[in-house]
């Protein structure tokens, strides 16, 4: 789908037409929008699919009449009726009258500055629009890190309630996205660093001084997805060995119980036998069952109290 948009006072006005200083934003596009742009702009094909490639990786690419900004930004994946995150690359490219973002799908970056969230928005400025974005998108990666931080703290006080499978399936899905977190990050730091040294886009100083903020928000999410990273993997290690302890003790639990119930067992069957009374103790008493029983009882009595003592239980 192609959207035009045009800033007029910091709000984007979409309008019906391309025109100088505007912003094309391709979000799940068609093959044929694809060639369409691509043909008008001078534009190689497999640039501008660039972004529709779920693998592809962050970078900077210069052209001679345009050059291309790929970084991977934040997004909710919607799995089993929970809220999971992952990333998607985003390209960016930079033209002489216009800028052109591909996406395959609609984000929280891009739907910020339709919502004129953001302050001195113009998209006739086109490398202050771009370090904008940026700067919105580590803003993302934050806020989405401490979500997950709050998610993960509330499957721990569930988990030290009740360990359950579908807690510690849901601690691995977070710990899966701050994976995802992690990977994209180190790759926008590195578009980052090359956008700093690259002379081919122009930069006015107020333009470097946002550049550095981008940098540095980046390196603080960076810093929280690794903290965090830590903290949950950490977590993930310490309820699977809870598990397994209580698997341990319940296995103990068991086996001391079936001991203690197998000493009557054994005498009953014993007396079960098809043999002679006469070498049966007290099978010759009058109330030889009951003595047999009592005996039973307390044998397993004593030898309970012995497996307790040594807390066996």
């Amino acid at each position: 789908m192609i959207h035009i948009y045009k800033s007029t006072k910091g709000i984007a006005m979409q309008i019906e037409q391309p025109e100088e200083g505007c912003w094309i934003m391709l979000t799940d596009p068609t093959e044929q929008e694809l060639k369409q742009i691509a043909c008008k702009y001078e534009i190689e094909l497999s640039d501008i699919r660039a972004a529709m490639d779920e693998e592809e990786r962050a970078r900077i690419q210069i052209e001679d009449t345009y050059s291309m900004i790929v970084v991977d930004v934040p997004t909710i994946d919607l799995r089993n009726e929970r809220e999971y995150y992952m990333t998607i690359p985003m390209s960016v490219l930079l033209l002489k009258d216009v800028i052109i973002t591909v996406c395959i799908e609609e984000n929280i970056v891009l739907k910020s500055f339709l919502n004129s969230h953001i302050r001195h928005f113009h998209t006739r400025m086109k490398t202050r629009f771009v370090l904008q974005l940026l700067y919105k998108n580590a803003e993302c990666y934050l806020n989405y890190l401490r979500v997950i931080n709050r998610k993960s703290e509330a499957v721990e006080e569930k988990l030290h309630k009740s360990t359950q499978n579908r807690d510690l399936l849901e601690l691995m899905e977070l710990e899966k996205s701050l994976v995802y977190f992690t990977t994209s990050l180190r790759a926008n730091e590195v578009v980052l660093e090359k956008l700093m040294r690259a002379e081919n886009i122009k930069k006015y100083p107020e333009d470097t001084d946002l550049l550095e903020d981008v940098i540095i928000e980046n390196k603080q999410a960076l810093e929280m997805v690794n903290i965090y990273s830590g903290i949950l993997s950490n977590m993930v290690d310490a309820f699977a060995s809870i598990i397994s302890n209580n698997l341990n003790m319940a296995m103990k639990f068991l086996a001391t119980i079936t001991i203690v119930l197998s000493i009557p067992t054994m005498i009953f069957s014993a007396y079960g036998m098809n043999v002679n009374i006469k070498g049966m103790p007290f099978a010759s008493e009058l109330q030889g069952f009951a003595i047999v029983i009592v005996l039973s009882v307390l044998i397993s009595v004593i030898v309970a109290f012995i497996f307790a003592k040594k807390n066996l239980f």
